[in-house]
């Protein structure tokens, strides 16, 4: 094991932190820069948290996310050095538990690490206490393995390659949980898969939302909306064809590989708009009727945006929408990822009178300043046992 302190201090370190006492030195892992997506928002607030901690990861691209995560030193894996990574990185796959057990991290008080793939997996120092905030386990190799691996998407071979990868890795996964000390599940939905995956308990910490970008509207321009990627788990063919059913304008704003599949399937009155960018989108949600989220999310930003605007969410009514729409107040719940279904919740919708200021409130308690008080109380909290020598791993 390197003994060399890692030189980077946590900007609350300290006894007379806000918080109470902190780690001084930490590191950051997360499992690749390359984009900035809720993944990246729970990073940044812990580069905020811990001002100058190196981040260790798969691969990463600097100019790819915020000035505030750019700012911190980023250390890659050997999967930066091989041909195309950083485009194609999905494709190394069968690698990640492995470029992820390369990482040599340098002796820290603290590993704080943010895993929806392998980073809950890195080695930590033999001293240091290891939290890991976990946004799900590896979705594509536990509960979404059709979705991502289905024959008619994928063919056989890959699928059969997948499928071998795939049962590798959840054995993988399984025995690295005990380099956690203590977990961080971002919903009750994925709390409940670290206990049926890894046997493990987690504590609840909602992602961070920024609510300040937004404000509460009551205008309404007559269109629904759905902000998300077009891939298929998303669903959003179910907007797509709710709308065209009961004929009524949806704006589809994001892009993916089902672009082309999706419009063959649109109506007159539903418009693509590709990607847009923070102040657009803000536009998106003043105008709307209210927000389509037909897939099921493990907690889902984009929902507590929406409401952040004022505006009722049409949900589908499983995973991390249960925890954050208020069916009926904040907006309606959908039992079935069926067109019939969900255009029925529209209708519903469309009867309801919405309370703006009511529905943005309740958005308030998902915002950054919420979570990053609550992740330093949890951080200050373990250090402390961790520094007594009475830390439960639960």
């Amino acid at each position: 094991m390197n003994t060399e302190k890692s030189p980077y201090t946590a900007t609350h370190g300290g006894e007379d932190s806000p918080a109470g006492p902190m780690p001084r030195h930490a590191i950051l892992v997360h499992d690749w820069l390359t984009g900035m997506r809720g993944g990246e928002k729970v990073l940044e607030s812990f580069c905020r948290l811990f001002e100058r901690a190196p981040i260790f990861t798969l691969v990463g691209n600097a100019a790819a996310v915020s000035e505030t995560i750019a700012s911190h030193p980023i250390k890659t894996s050997y999967l930066q050095r091989l041909p195309n990574a950083m485009k194609h990185y999905r494709n190394f796959l069968p690698l990640y538990s492995n470029a992820i057990e390369s990482l040599r991290l340098p002796d820290c008080d603290l590993v704080l690490s943010s895993s929806h793939a392998v980073a809950k997996g890195v080695r930590p120092p033999s001293n240091a206490l290891h939290i890991s905030y976990v946004h799900t386990p590896m979705r594509y190799v536990w509960d979404m393995f059709e979705a991502y691996f289905a024959k008619e998407l994928v063919g056989s071979s890959k699928r059969a390659v997948a499928r071998a990868v795939a049962a590798s890795l959840r054995r993988w996964d399984v025995r690295t949980a005990s380099r956690v000390h203590r977990f961080i599940a971002n919903s009750e939905n994925v709390r409940e898969r670290i206990q049926r995956h890894y046997n493990r308990d987690a504590e609840v910490i909602y992602p961070p939302v920024d609510t300040g970008r937004f404000s509460a509207s009551s205008s309404d321009e007559g269109y629904y909306l759905v902000l998300s990627a077009l891939v298929p788990y998303k669903r959003v063919d179910l907007a797509i064809q709710a709308a065209t059913k009961l004929d009524v304008p949806l704006q589809v704003v994001g892009t993916g590989p089902e672009e082309a599949k999706l419009r063959r399937l649109a109506g007159d009155k539903v418009s693509f708009r590709g990607w847009a960018s923070d102040s657009e989108i803000a536009g998106y949600y003043r105008g709307c009727k209210g927000l389509l989220f037909p897939g099921e999310e493990d907690f889902g930003i984009v929902p507590v945006e929406a409401m952040a605007s004022g505006k009722p969410v049409i949900a589908f009514g499983k995973g991390g929408a249960l925890e954050t729409v208020i069916d009926g107040t904040t907006g309606v719940h959908f039992a079935e990822q069926t067109v019939d279904s969900l255009a029925a919740a529209m209708e519903t919708a469309e009867r309801t009178q919405w309370d703006a200021e009511q529905i943005r409130r309740h958005a308030l308690a998902f915002d950054t300043a919420v979570f990053e008080r609550r992740i330093s109380e949890f951080i200050s909290q373990r250090w402390d046992e961790w520094r007594r020598g009475d830390m439960k791993v639960l």
